[in-house]
């Protein structure tokens, strides 16, 4: 039964075991079930359960929050080699880490779970300058800019996400662009996003999917088109 493929599952990504968690989706497809079956009804609900612990539990392990997206990015990218057609992409995203920074475990698991969650997901790496973010959001046709940063500097510095604003503004873009960010200074200080100029903010790297889910869908309302 489908119940007991979820459960096994959630038990498997919340145990962090990668092995476990594939042997499920294995016998899921031997038991018949498709590969949009497995996305749309085990991997995507999985991760929405781990949002829900985050908002109960703050403090939740991290490593959980690494193997829930890095599963459920594997998971998806074998399974859309399978659909029967083309799953229909939600949006675009470019996502990186802000110049002056190296830090990249929050960045992967957002892109880890944008993936599953049927958003095209471009991942610029890290010590990403502003003018290449807007290029690439330009050349994908991105909805939303993501940027991570783990240090103040490289949060508040004129070079990251201010200077991202600037150019998005200084282009017309900021009706068509929207910029996410997340890391531990935006934590520090919940009101910090607005002072960089982005548009909306996420705690860890789980809820930061919503995060940009909702971004995307804000553009393509505002999108005459």
């Amino acid at each position: 039964m489908l119940d007991d493929i979820i459960n096994h599952y959630n038990e498997a990504v919340f145990d962090t075991d990668k092995e476990a968690a594939f042997e499920v989706i294995d016998n899921a497809l031997a038991e018949g079930y498709t590969p949009e079956d497995i996305i749309f009804k085990v991997v995507i609900p999985a991760i929405n359960e781990m949002m829900a612990i985050i908002t109960r539990d703050p403090d939740a392990n991290l490593a959980q929050h690494f193997m829930t997206a890095q599963i459920a990015s594997e998971v998806t990218e074998k399974m859309l080699r399978q659909f029967k057609s083309p799953p229909e992409i939600l949006g675009r995203v470019v996502i990186g880490t802000a110049i002056g920074d190296l830090h990249s475990l929050g960045k992967r698991i957002v892109s880890g779970c944008l993936k599953a969650m049927m958003i095209e997901t471009i991942d610029l790496g890290v010590n990403v300058a502003a003018e290449r973010f807007v290029d690439e959001a330009n050349a994908h046709k991105a909805q939303v800019i993501a940027i991570s940063a783990m240090m103040v500097h490289s949060a508040t510095g004129e070079n990251g996400c201010r200077k991202v604003r600037k150019l998005l503004n200084e282009q017309g873009l900021e009706s068509g662009i929207k910029i996410a960010v997340g890391g531990a200074p935006f934590r520090f200080d919940p009101e910090l996003y607005k002072t960089v100029g982005a548009d909306a903010w996420a705690a860890d790297g789980i809820s930061a999917a919503k995060t940009i889910v909702d971004l995307i869908h804000e553009v393509h309302a505002n999108d005459p088109h």
